[in-house]
């Protein structure tokens, strides 16, 4: 009897794929999941998988690490929106905003804004990779 070849991933997901399901689509759903798969990069079979693995949970979209890094971004974010709020309250009651003030909130929007689409282009970047089996 020959041995065959296994490969685990870190979900413990089995690599080699030798079963076959069958699912039935009308022909516009089979058209926008050809699309979809498309602007994914994967094949319709691929990108099916990827739905129905992180669908089930088996294979979740968001690594801890992620969920870690965006905890992070919210926080940040509250705390941006706090400054931001406490700027809108004094320009109210006193009809301006000390120029001191609005400069510093604006620096930490900015860099706000930049981690967040860091950290989501690296996320597509991951789970493409991780989608594709790199």
């Amino acid at each position: 009897m020959a041995t065959r070849r296994v490969i685990e991933d870190e979900a413990g997901l089995i690599g080699r794929k030798d079963r076959v399901l069958h699912v039935r689509f009308s022909v516009s759903e089979c058209q926008r999941i050809d699309v979809a798969a498309a602007g994914a990069g994967l094949t319709v079979s691929g990108f099916l998988r990827a739905l129905c693995l992180e669908g089930a949970g088996v294979r979740p979209f968001l690594t801890d690490d992620d969920r870690a890094i965006f905890a992070a971004l919210a926080s940040d974010m509250h705390a941006v929106g706090v400054n931001l709020n406490r700027l809108a309250r004094a320009a109210n009651s006193a009809g301006r905003i000390a120029p001191g003030n609005l400069d510093p909130a604006l620096a930490d929007v900015q860099k706000l804004v930049a981690a967040i689409a860091i950290e989501l282009r690296e996320l597509g970047r991951r789970g493409a990779q991780r989608h594709r089996g790199a």
